[in-house]
């Protein structure tokens, strides 16, 4: 990006580009960073920070990719046909990925993320940029700063955690998924919406990223079995309809707003604006999902200990069947070791003592956990 501001980015923030500069700051794989500084009509001060990437991928990621309803099938139609559908359907179901992941956090919770306000096309190529409050992470931030809310960041996620997704379009009550594509690291993921969690989970998520691993490395035969296996047994029996509970309010599980990628690199402690000292979460790919997903990659790639889970657990009390809370968690790493490219990550030899239907059943889960064990690095 060039020393001045781009008028795109001008633009969706209504800034004076005589009363307004950028500077580098940061960076990332898969994007430039930059603070805007910007002086507004009452005098103060206002930070933004900006990233912006290259090609598809950066819009996908930035913007979110419009999806089509699943009952729709597309699967004839020629590209200009295509192309009309998304134009007619665009008002409804197209939004924004990182850009409407922080608005979903930061409506629940505002002061677990930045606000974010833009987001779009660069006026100088096919560049795209995502525009939020600049989140200020160093030391000198807020040692002598006083606390905001004073929120501990369990608190801040079981309350995220016990917010009811939102009805969308077309539907009577809260469904799994999200308006928009939304990137895992580079991965895009597909949040079409699906009434049944374990449906969700076994067909948008481990099939589907087990379809982008066989994209990326090639096929392997074994791997694919053993995700079938998971998707088509383990999962209905651990997060079919009428067998999870919810722990905190009873009755079935309802979809809830989850970061989606949270491990110790995406929060922190710090200050937006002029605001107090806050934990905060960044870089999320938002979800409708069942809440307890959200420890899959938090359990995995470490940084929030016991004492963490034991606090949460007061405001946001483990789901039932309680006894069954590691296997749920153990089952939701293996997306996340599939996503982070292992071959098949995530021990889940506990498949081996789940109740499932018959003995033959239990021996053939039991022998794929074996397999399993020789898959692991």
């Amino acid at each position: 990006m060039p020393p001045k501001i781009d008028e795109a980015i001008l633009s969706a923030l209504s800034l004076d580009a005589a009363a307004a500069t950028i500077t580098s700051h940061g960076g990332s794989g898969f994007a430039s960073t930059f603070k805007i500084t910007s002086q507004g009509n009452d005098g103060k001060e206002k930070l933004y920070f900006v990233k912006t990437g290259k090609g598809k991928d950066s819009e996908v990621m930035f913007t979110g990719r419009s999806f089509l309803p699943s009952h729709f099938d597309v699967t004839n139609l020629s590209p200009p046909e295509m192309g009309k559908v998304q134009t007619t359907l665009s008002s409804t179901i197209t939004r924004k990925g990182e850009h409407t992941s922080l608005k979903a956090i930061h409506d629940a919770v505002p002061s677990l993320c930045p606000k974010s306000y833009a987001h779009g096309l660069l006026s100088t190529g096919n560049d795209s940029f995502l525009a939020t409050d600049f989140l200020n992470l160093s030391p000198s931030s807020y040692t002598s700063t006083p606390p905001g809310t004073g929120l501990s960041l369990a608190q801040k996620l079981a309350k995220l955690h016990s917010t009811p997704a939102p009805i969308p379009y077309g539907y009577e009550k809260p469904v799994f998924g999200f308006p928009v594509t939304t990137c895992c690291g580079d991965t895009a993921q597909d949040n079409s919406f699906k009434e049944s969690w374990a449906e969700f989970y076994a067909e948008n998520r481990l099939r589907g990223i087990l379809k982008a691993a066989e994209r990326n490395n090639g096929k392997d035969e074994e791997l694919s079995e053993l995700v079938e296996v998971t998707a088509s047994k383990v999962v209905p029996r651990l997060l079919r309809n009428g067998h999870l509970k919810d722990g905190k309010m009873g009755g079935d599980i309802l979809p809830v707003v989850i970061h989606g990628d949270l491990w110790s690199g995406n929060h922190g402690k710090g200050t937006i604006g002029d605001g107090g000292v806050e934990e905060v979460v960044f870089d999320p790919s938002s979800c409708w999902a069942h809440s307890e997903f959200e420890f899959g990659i938090m359990r995995m790639f470490g940084g929030f200990g016991s004492g963490f889970e034991r606090e949460y657990a007061k405001f946001k009390p483990k789901d039932e069947p309680v006894d069954e809370w590691e296997d749920r968690v153990l089952l939701y790493e293996l997306f996340v070791g599939i996503e982070a490219g292992s071959s098949v990550v995530a021990a889940i030899t506990w498949k081996s003592t789940l109740p499932l239907p018959d003995a033959k059943e239990k021996a053939q889960v039991t022998a794929d956990s074996d397999h399993i064990r020789r898959h692991l690095a």
